[in-house]
């Protein structure tokens, strides 16, 4: 690090902690008190500070095109756009996404040639030869997990369709799947893109019915492995535990036992990966129940058929049908409309979200049959949310949302060549893309990511973007990348809707900026640039 950049760091980061310190003397832990807004957005030069802040949550980050949208349209309006927008990629976003090697191959066709390699590889006799094929297989599993990285920043940055794309986040991170864990890797691009994607804004029940038919969910919780007689119980307990329910006799009122879960176990026998494609011995009394699709497989060989009983319902034998059944019995319990209803309230408004707000999620959730988009409705267009948002206390922001948001703003128009840097900083900071080994995923309190050493980092990726030295727009190859000058912060977005929502002392510490970089350092590292 050169002397010049040494001193940089060192003076804007006296200035940050003055600001820190102010806004703590203050009683303010994040930003300054902001004034009251309408529900409705405001059709002037500038947003009110709460419209701003309502934007923030509903996107990954306010930019110039979607402050005009709500400007246009109002807060109501422009939420119906965002429910209803298409997941389709268009444009440039198409293009760059479509060239990704992931979109070359399907998971199924990924998988497979991944099993035939291995065979190859297991009938090598030189021990070099054999390593150095093990070595390049695992660097291709790598790449497919870098690549589905790429293509989630992508959309998170430059899709239109920005609620869409947090509940994509949402909801990936509700049903996690750990890439390191068996095959995983090589369907995790699938999982996304054809099981979670498409069901982020659709009913919660089909949802759920695609994450259970995963293969990467099949595989990570063990459930490919379980079969009669030898029964698996982590899928059925994570399930229950954190998918529906929530935890046993918890908050959202759910009353399962140990037997629920023994009993859900035994409803998934049979559901598993084909990676070979070719079909089971089948006896002719169970042809009819078999079931595929791509590497999806129920085999009614590994199915456990005797009756069973989950949360007081019977099931018959029948197959997959008793999965299907059980899933419909899980989405439709109370105790999942509040679970769910509590953790998206958590997720967009606070860690203590109002009870009053998570009551009338949880009523619109069972009133709809699971309707997302009528939860998102009930939760954005909510008093509560409203008030929240005028006050000093919002959502404070995860590593996702504070790098999306960062470079969503410093970069507004230009298109990052260069995605690594960003996905080096998620690792950084310890929420890495599909990198949660435990199945609860990511936490999205405050606590878990507001320490003093999480501070620090979030400051130097401030300074790397605000500096223009992060490497984002040199080949996306791993080299030095040439230097491409500072973003410029001071710009339209700035002085019509984020300058009013900035304290006092932030305000003096930019004043006494001696250069665009650390202007630029200053705000992204602000207490107030911290909370949506």
């Amino acid at each position: 690090m050169s002397l010049r950049i040494s001193r940089l760091r060192s003076r804007t980061m006296s200035r940050l902690m003055s600001v820190c310190l102010l806004s703590a003397a203050a009683g303010l832990l994040g930003a300054c008190a902001q004034g009251g807004s309408a529900p409705q957005g405001t059709t002037g030069a500038a947003l009110k500070p709460a419209d701003l802040h309502w934007l923030n949550t509903v996107t990954f980050g306010a930019n110039q095109s979607s402050i005009e949208r709500l400007r246009k349209l109002g807060r109501e309006r422009y939420l119906e756009e965002q429910l209803k927008a298409p997941g389709t990629d268009t444009g440039e976003l198409a293009a760059t996404i479509g060239a990704l090697s992931i979109a070359q191959q399907s998971g199924e066709q990924r998988l497979r040639s991944v099993r035939a390699e291995q065979q190859r590889i297991n009938t090598l006799t030189d021990e070099d030869e054999k390593q150095k094929a093990r070595d390049a297989l695992n660097r291709s599993g790598n790449d497919a997990v870098l690549d589905t990285s790429r293509r989630h920043l992508l959309r998170a940055l430059y899709s239109p369709a920005q609620l869409r794309e947090q509940m994509t986040w949402f909801w990936m991170n509700h049903f996690s799947v750990y890439s390191g864990k068996g095959s995983v890797r090589w369907v995790l691009a699938d999982y996304e893109d054809k099981a979670v994607r498409p069901h982020a804004l659709g009913k919660f029940r089909d949802l759920l019915m695609a994450t259970v038919t995963s293969p990467a969910m099949l595989e990570y919780l063990d459930n490919a492995q379980s079969a009669v007689n030898r029964i698996n119980e982590n899928y059925a307990r994570e399930l229950m535990e954190l998918h529906t329910l929530g935890v046993a006799g918890g908050p959202s009122g759910s009353r399962y036992t140990q037997q629920d879960v023994q009993e859900l176990a035994r409803v998934l026998t049979g559901l598993g990966i084909n990676a070979s494609g070719e079909p089971p011995k089948l006896a002719p009394q169970k042809q009819a129940f078999y079931r595929a699709g791509g590497l999806f497989e129920f085999n009614p060989n590994r199915h456990d058929f005797g009756p069973k009983t989950l949360l007081g319902h019977r099931i018959e034998p029948s197959g997959f049908h008793e999965v299907e059944q059980a899933v419909e019995i899980l989405s439709r319990d109370p105790a999942t409309a509040r679970f769910i209803s509590y953790k998206l309230a958590a997720h967009f408004v606070g860690d203590t979200p109002p009870p009053s707000l998570v009551n009338r999620m949880a009523g619109t959730f069972t009133q709809t049959d699971g309707d997302i988009a009528a939860v998102l409705r009930t939760l954005f267009l909510s008093p509560e949310l409203n008030t929240t948002l005028a006050s000093g206390t919002r959502k404070f922001k995860d590593p996702m949302q504070f790098v999306a948001s960062s470079l969503r703003l410093a970069y507004d128009g230009r298109t990052v060549a260069n995605l690594r840097p960003a996905i080096g900083w998620l690792n950084q900071l310890g929420e890495p893309l599909y990198g949660r080994i435990t199945p609860d995923g990511f936490p999205a309190a405050e606590s878990a990511w507001a320490s003093s050493g999480q501070m620090v980092k979030r400051f130097e990726i401030a300074r790397a973007i605000g500096s223009g030295q992060a490497g984002l727009f040199s080949k996306d190859d791993g080299k030095p990348a040439e230097r491409t000058g500072f973003p410029l912060l001071t710009n339209r977005v700035f002085f019509d809707s984020i300058e009013s929502t900035l304290g006092p002392a932030t305000r003096t510490a930019m004043t006494q900026a001696t250069s665009q970089a650390e202007w630029n350092t200053i705000l992204l590292s602000s207490p107030e640039w911290m909370q949506d």
